[in-house]
């Protein structure tokens, strides 16, 4: 499986950056498109937080951090959700 094309997002990468991003789950491709808030299209049901994993798997793979480093503040069962970047 190919791996998607990301914006390059390190520019927004300092301790404590809030991401507020709206997670589409079962889409065809994964996918990150920026604006006001980032759309986030996950391959991944939304099931037992299949989809918020892959969500924050592909905004630090965009952002060029570990998945680790990302804290969910807001949204474990909603599509608006809201990522803290650790120190």
């Amino acid at each position: 499986m190919a791996r998607p094309r990301l914006p390059d997002l390190s520019s927004l990468v300092r301790p404590g950056a809030r991401f507020a991003v709206k997670v589409a789950p079962r889409a065809s491709e994964n996918t990150l498109e920026t604006g006001e808030v980032l759309r986030i299209r996950v391959t991944a049901a939304p099931t037992d937080g299949k989809a918020t994993e892959a969500a924050r798997r592909l905004l630090a793979q965009a952002l060029g951090v570990a998945p680790t480093r990302l804290c969910l503040i807001r949204g474990e069962t909603s599509r608006d959700k809201l990522f803290q970047l650790d120190d």
